[in-house]
């Protein structure tokens, strides 16, 4: 398995948000991956050293439509403590100046 295949997508939330000031950055992952494969797929993908690994599982949510009832998907989510010493993981894009005229 490619290591781009375990990390799904950041999490893009207040909170998670607020976490990267602590160097902690939130991903969604496969539902089969291991701490020990989070850690090296964010590694290698972003050039970084990992300092930590916490992961949960969070349920599917029910919900309604009219008298249909289902559930949300179930996700994974990683949330990846990086070293004192390590680079920033640059999640938003720089917008060029130029671009915004």
């Amino acid at each position: 398995m490619d290591v781009r295949d375990i990390i799904l997508r950041p999490v893009i939330t207040e909170k998670s948000t607020n976490l990267m000031d602590d160097k902690k950055y939130t991903f969604d992952v496969l539902l089969t991956a291991t701490k020990t494969q989070v850690r090296n797929a964010v590694e290698e993908i972003f050039d970084v050293k990992v300092k930590n690994v916490n992961i949960m599982n969070v349920r599917g949510k029910d919900k309604r439509v009219g008298r249909y009832t289902g559930k949300t998907a179930r996700r994974r989510k990683a949330i990846v403590t990086l070293t004192n010493d390590s680079n920033d993981i640059k999640i938003f894009q720089d917008e060029n100046k130029e671009d915004n005229k």
